[in-house]
């Protein structure tokens, strides 16, 4: 999208504000669940927010603590003994995941498959959902920000469902409710007027102000302490300053430190990546983040995250979507969310610690139902077996077990539905070498899977400017969804940028691609029913 920085601030700066609210009580709610200090969750925040918002070139994406790690950062804090100690491994790791970027890592997240991407968003969005709605009606044993199934206090994410029943607030259902009602209504087009400001914003400001007519008039069902968000408060730039904590580097030598730093870097390196390729494809504008390149700021980011004493950072799904469904257009919301959670927490703690959970809970089940329309289920549906079987395989590992075990799981699967519908079919491509004028001839084979993407993907990528590219489908029996949407941004989106005439001919009806019918080149005029114009030296791209 070609405009300004200027224009686009009229779509960051409420993004910002929105994904600030929901990261605060996060940040502070996976320290909590991880054992560490409460400020170890906001440094994390803030670098996620400035330093790899601003190295990253994924525009949309937000980097911070992650739940995913919890138990990873819990078990380490217990191996290594001291958290001084453990912020050695998250210095470590950054350094791996650096080295990572610099070795091209990143490129195995272009063999993840788009019904994998799709199922875990949706999986995000239930659990999203399940985990906020105890938070809604004031019941707060799990901390913000968890998202495994099994639950540090003894119960699972179905279980905990029930015990609000038993120990419902008033005040923070009636909370929840209002600021529910505000956030549906602040979509609504009769309240496009007030669109400058966030439906977050209001919701939030609302539930404080109700709040203090709570304790004013009702104390009885007024929301206490435990129920607001609670960042740590500094009564003088002393207490300030120890509320950081300093790395042990004469630790740096020892195994277990290693042995960590080299857990940190693969999880957060494997959990980012698949972060991004899903966040790239919920951008409207679609734009593709270098994956060597984000390896590289997160590497860098969790370097100084170690040196302040913050958490292991990864970019994360649930505030990324918060900030997509917001509005943001570029990364200047990342990195004024990162801005905010620095000025705030510094310099305003006691007016954030005034924030309802519950109007929390609100921003966050609505960002949750967004992730998991019923529309989205309908849509693989369709799509064929071979969509919605690694699909709903995802959905369900994701919720009843983690992020990494579900995703594992839902690739399995696609690998498996793969090798039995084409146990016998190889895959190579050949390329001559290509002279100015001549048409260049991509063949596909009988099965087209998603292994192939990838190189398909580069294929494309380095096609030369001002050429013709004839696709031809005309022996194929099946091609994976994966690469048909790959073909299809191809010829609409990345063609026309570099002036590439891109011809499709031979793909079946059940695909959904039109078939050029009479194109016109400089040299020649192809159609689809006549094949004698490659015969032309055509340069030969064979997919089989």
């Amino acid at each position: 999208m070609k405009k300004s920085v200027f224009e686009n601030l009229k779509y960051d700066i409420p993004s910002s504000i929105v994904v600030f609210l929901v990261a605060v009580p996060l940040c502070l709610g996976i320290a909590l669940a991880s054992g560490a200090p409460f400020f170890s969750g906001l440094i994390a925040g803030i670098v996620g927010g400035i330093v790899i918002g601003s190295l990253s070139n994924s525009q949309l994406s937000v980097s911070g603590p992650a739940a995913g790690l919890t138990a990873i950062v819990l078990a380490g804090i217990t191996r290594l003994g001291a958290f001084e100690t453990f912020l050695v491994a998250v210095f470590l790791a950054g350094a791996i995941q650096l080295a990572l970027g610099f070795l091209k890592a990143g490129s195995i997240a272009n063999y993840f498959p788009g019904s994998v991407i799709k199922g875990m968003l949706t999986a995000i969005g239930i659990i999203i959902i399940l985990k906020q709605i105890p938070h809604a009606f004031g019941y707060d044993a799990a901390a913000e920000g968890e998202t495994a199934f099994r639950e540090a206090n003894g119960n699972n994410t179905l279980s905990a469902l029930l015990q609000p029943l038993h120990h419902i607030h008033i005040g923070v259902t009636i909370i929840t409710l209002v600021a529910l009602t505000i956030l549906v209504l602040w979509e609504k087009p009769f309240m496009k007027r007030l669109k400058l400001i966030p439906g977050a914003l209001a919701a939030v400001v609302a539930s404080v102000l109700l709040n203090v007519l709570f304790n004013t008039f009702f104390p009885a069902i007024a929301v206490e302490k435990e129920h607001l968000v609670q960042v740590p408060v500094a009564r003088n730039f002393g207490e300030f300053l120890g509320l950081f904590t300093l790395p042990d580097f004469s630790a740096i030598g020892n195994k277990d430190v290693i042995i960590t730093a080299f857990t940190i870097a693969a999880v957060a390196s494997i959990e980012t990546l698949l972060c991004i390729e899903a966040v790239d494809k919920m951008d409207r504008l679609r734009r593709a983040t270098n994956q060597n390149r984000e390896l590289k700021a997160q590497g860098v980011g969790n370097m100084i995250s170690g040196l302040l004493g913050g958490l292991p950072i990864t970019s994360v799904i649930v505030r990324s979507s918060a900030n997509i469904n917001a509005g943001a257009r570029t990364k200047a919301s990342t990195i004024m969310h990162g801005t905010l959670i620095l000025v705030c927490s510094t310099f305003i703690p006691g007016i954030l610690n005034m924030i309802p959970l519950g109007a929390l809970a609100a921003i966050l089940l609505l960002t949750g139902y967004k992730l998991a329309r019923i529309s989205i289920f309908k849509e693989m549906f369709a799509n064929g077996k071979y969509q919605w079987v690694p699909f709903m395989v995802t959905v369900v590992a994701v919720v009843f077990t983690d992020l990494l075990i579900g995703v594992g799981l839902g690739l399995l699967t696609s690998m498996v539905a793969i090798l039995y519908g084409n146990m016998k079919n190889s895959y190579y491509f050949h390329k001559e070498n290509h002279r100015q004028g001549e048409i260049i001839r991509i063949q596909l084979s009988e099965e087209v899977s998603f292994l192939n993407k990838a190189s398909i993907k580069l294929t494309l990528n380095h096609l030369p400017e001002n050429s013709t590219v004839v696709i031809d489908a005309t022996k194929t029996t099946y091609i994976d969804f994966d690469v048909l949407e790959l073909i299809k941004e191809f010829k609409n989106i990345k063609a026309p940028e570099k002036n590439i005439e891109c011809v499709l001919t031979g793909f079946q009806e059940k695909y959904k691609i039109d078939n050029t019918h009479n194109v016109t080149s400089e040299s020649q005029t192809i159609t689809e029913t006549s094949q004698s114009s490659f015969n032309e030296r055509p340069e030969k791209l064979v997919f089989n």
